[in-house]
C-alpha cells in the first residue's frame, strides 16, 4: 500500500454486545468534538480560590445546551440528570425509564441511548450547519448509587480540573 492510501485506524466499539441500551437505568455519556478542538466554549478561571472556574459557551456550546435541556421534554421516558459542557466534550448522566404508560394508557416507545445521542448530535449539527462531533461516543452503565454520586461529583468538578482532564489541549 502506498502513502496516499493509508489505512484509517479501526474504531473500537465501546458498547456491550449483548446489552440492551433501551433498558431502564442510568448512563454516563461523553460526547467529544472531532480532533478534540475546543469549539464548545472556554474555561474562565475565577479571580480567587473562592470563585470556581466556569465555562463560557460559544454559539455551538449554547446550541448544545439548548438541545440537552430539550431532551427532558422531547422524551417522556428520558431525563438528563446532570451535564456539563466543556470546551471540547460534553458529559451527561442520562436516565432511561422505558415501558412507562403514557397519558393515553399506551406504552411509550423504547428509546435507546444511541437514539438519544444521535438525535442530540443531529439537532445541533442542523442548527449550526456542520458537524463538529466524533463519530461515536463513550458510555458507561451506572450500576450503583455510590457510582452515580461519584460521577455526579466528577461532572460538577470537571471545569475546575480542566487542565488535568485527559481531553485538555492547550
Amino acid at each position: 500500500m502506498n502513502d496516499d492510501n493509508k489505512e484509517l485506524p479501526q474504531r473500537k466499539h465501546t458498547r456491550l454486545k449483548e446489552y440492551d441500551y433501551s433498558n431502564n437505568g442510568c448512563y454516563f455519556v461523553t460526547i467529544c468534538v472531532k480532533e478534540h478542538k475546543q469549539m464548545l466554549g472556554r474555561i474562565k478561571v475565577g479571580r480567587d480560590a473562592f470563585i470556581p472556574p466556569k465555562i463560557k459557551l460559544t454559539y455551538i456550546g449554547e446550541t448544545a445546551d439548548k438541545y440537552i435541556k430539550n431532551i427532558n421534554y422531547a422524551y417522556d421516558n428520558i431525563t438528563v440528570d446532570k451535564y456539563v459542557i466543556m470546551p471540547n466534550h460534553i458529559h451527561m448522566i442520562i436516565t432511561i425509564k422505558n415501558g412507562m404508560v403514557n397519558n393515553c394508557g399506551m406504552k411509550a416507545s423504547r428509546s435507546t441511548l444511541h437514539t438519544i445521542v444521535r438525535s442530540l448530535k443531529t439537532m445541533i449539527t442542523k442548527q449550526i450547519g456542520f458537524s463538529v462531533w466524533q463519530t461515536s461516543y463513550y458510555d458507561h452503565i451506572i450500576r450503583t448509587e455510590k457510582e452515580y454520586q461519584e460521577i455526579w461529583r466528577y461532572i460538577d468538578n470537571n471545569p475546575a480540573k480542566w487542565e488535568q482532564d485527559e481531553l485538555f489541549q492547550s
